[in-house]
C-alpha cells in the first residue's frame, strides 16, 4: 500500500501557486465531460473573426466597379484581387508578433484586440469612398486581428486530450461557417436600397453606401464575440463574372444563396461526421484523401458554367458544398497535427508562424488569382487551357503539390515516433 501511494505521488503532476499554466492543467484534471460553455464561447469568437474575411467577395466585383478604379470591365477582377489580398498581407506581417504576444501576456488580450479590430475597421470598410480607403481598412483589419493562432492554442490547452479533436474541429467549423455565412450576408445585404426599396431609401446612409449594411451587421455580431472574450473565393468572383468570360453572371444574392446552403451542410459535416472520420482515419489520411478528391472537383468547375437552369443550381450547390467540406477537412487535420507537435508554452508562437505562412499564401492568392482570372478572360479562344480553364489548372497544380507535402520527408506524425520510443 505504501509503495502504491509513493508511486501515485511521484506520478502526480505538481501544481504551483500563481502559475496560469498550472491552473489550466489542474482545471483540465477536474474537468468532467465536454465544457459546452467554453466551446460555444470559442465558436462565437472565431465566427466573429471569420465573417469579415470573405463577406466582401459577393459584392467586391460591384464595389470596385462603383469606385471607378477600373477603366475596362475585364480589369475589375484585377483590382478586386488586391482588395482581397490586403487583409491577408496585413495578417502575414503580424501573425508571428501576435503569437509571441499571446505567449508572453496571455491569449485573452490578443483575442479581445482582434475582435475589437473587426468592430472598428470592418465598419469603416463599408463606408469606403475610394479604392485606397478600401485597401487600407482591409489591410489594418488583417494586421491587427491576430486571434486565430491564440484561439487554437487556447482550445488545445483548456480541453482534455480526448476532447481536443472536437475543440479544434469546432474552431475549423466556426471558421469555415464564417467563410461561408460571410459571403451569404454580403450577398443578401449589399445594395439594400436596390433590393429592398420599401425598407431602405436611396437617400439613406445605406443608399449612399450600398455596401455598408453587411459590414455593420458583422461588426455588431463581433460585439457579441467581444463579450464572449470575457468567458474565454476566387469562387464568388468566378460566379459573378459575365458568361462571355467563362463565369456564371450571378448576382450578389444568388451567390449568397449558394453559400448559405453550403454553410448549413458544412456545419452538419463538421459537428457530426468529421470527429467520427478523424477517429477512423487520422488527420494525415484525411488531408491526403481530401486533397486528392479536390483535384477532379476543381477540374469540373469550367464545365459547370456550361449548364443552365435547375441543373446548374443543383450541380453548383453540390460542388460548393463538397469543395468546402474537403478544404475544411484538410485544415482541421493540420490544426490537430500542428498543436500536437509542440509543447504548451510554444503553441502561441507555433500557431503564429503557421498563420504567417498561411496568411502569406492567402494574401498572394486573391491578388494573383484576380490577375490570372482577368488575364484568362482575355484569352477565351486560346489553344492551351482557354479562358477560366487556365485558372483551375493552376489551382490543381498547387493542390497536387500540397498533397505531396503530406508524405515523408515533408510531413510525419509525431505520435508514430513517440510510440516507437
Amino acid at each position: 500500500m505504501a509503495n502504491d501511494e509513493l508511486q501515485e505521488k511521484l506520478l502526480k503532476k505538481p501544481y504551483y501557486e500563481n502559475c496560469p499554466g498550472c491552473m489550466v492543467d489542474e482545471m483540465k484534471e477536474r474537468q468532467r465531460g465536454l465544457p459546452i460553455t467554453k466551446l460555444l464561447a470559442i465558436w462565437t469568437v472565431v465566427l466573429s473573426a471569420a465573417l469579415p474575411i470573405s463577406s466582401l467577395f459577393p459584392f467586391l466585383y460591384f464595389m470596385i466597379r462603383d469606385l471607378h478604379i477600373a477603366k475596362r470591365e475585364e480589369d475589375i477582377n484585377f483590382y478586386a484581387g488586391y482588395v482581397g489580398a490586403s487583409y491577408m498581407l496585413g495578417r502575414t506581417l503580424t501573425s508571428m508578433f501576435w503569437g509571441v504576444v499571446a505567449d508572453r501576456y496571455g491569449r485573452k488580450p490578443v483575442i479581445f484586440i482582434g475582435i475589437i479590430t473587426v468592430v472598428v475597421f470592418n465598419t469603416i470598410f463599408g463606408l469606403s469612398v475610394n479604392y485606397w480607403m478600401a485597401i487600407c481598412t482591409r489591410f489594418l483589419l488583417g494586421a491587427l486581428n491576430g486571434l486565430l493562432g491564440p484561439v487554437k492554442a487556447y482550445a488545445s490547452e483548456i480541453f482534455r486530450h480526448e476532447y481536443q479533436a472536437v475543440a479544434l474541429s469546432s474552431i475549423s467549423t466556426s471558421w469555415a461557417i464564417g467563410l461561408i455565412i460571410g459571403p451569404a450576408l454580403g450577398g443578401f445585404l449589399a445594395q439594400p436600397a436596390e433590393k429592398y426599396p420599401a425598407i431602405f431609401s436611396p437617400n439613406s446612409i445605406f443608399g449612399r453606401f450600398p455596401y455598408f449594411l453587411p459590414c455593420l451587421f458583422i461588426s455588431l455580431f463581433a460585439l457579441i464575440g467581444a463579450v464572449c472574450c470575457f468567458w474565454l473565393p476566387i469562387f464568388p468572383l468566378w460566379t459573378e463574372s459575365p458568361r462571355k468570360f467563362g463565369g456564371l453572371s450571378y448576382s450578389t444574392q444568388s451567390v449568397g444563396e449558394i453559400l448559405t446552403i453550403t454553410g448549413c451542410g458544412l456545419l452538419v459535416f463538421q459537428l457530426f461526421l468529421y470527429p467520427f472520420v478523424e477517429k477512423m482515419l487520422g488527420p494525415i489520411k484525411i488531408a491526403r484523401i481530401s486533397g486528392v478528391l479536390s483535384i477532379p472537383l476543381l477540374t469540373s468547375y469550367p464545365y459547370i458554367a456550361m449548364l443552365s437552369g435547375v441543373a446548374l443550381s443543383v450541380v453548383l450547390n453540390c460542388a460548393s458544398l463538397l469543395k468546402n467540406v474537403l478544404s475544411t477537412s484538410i485544415i482541421t487535420g493540420l490544426f490537430i497535427l500542428q498543436n500536437n507537435a509542440v509543447e504548451q508554452h510554444q503553441r502561441g508562437a507555433a500557431n503564429g508562424i503557421a498563420m504567417t505562412a498561411m496568411s502569406l499564401f492567402k494574401a498572394v492568392g486573391p491578388a494573383a488569382g484576380g490577375a490570372v482570372l482577368s488575364w484568362a478572360q482575355k484569352r477565351q479562344h486560346a489553344a492551351f487551357f482557354p479562358g477560366v480553364q487556365l485558372v483551375f489548372f493552376i489551382l490543381n497544380v498547387i493542390e497536387a503539390i500540397g498533397v505531396l507535402m503530406t508524405f515523408k520527408p515533408f510531413l510525419a506524425d509525431r505520435s508514430q515516433y513517440e510510440s516507437l520510443n
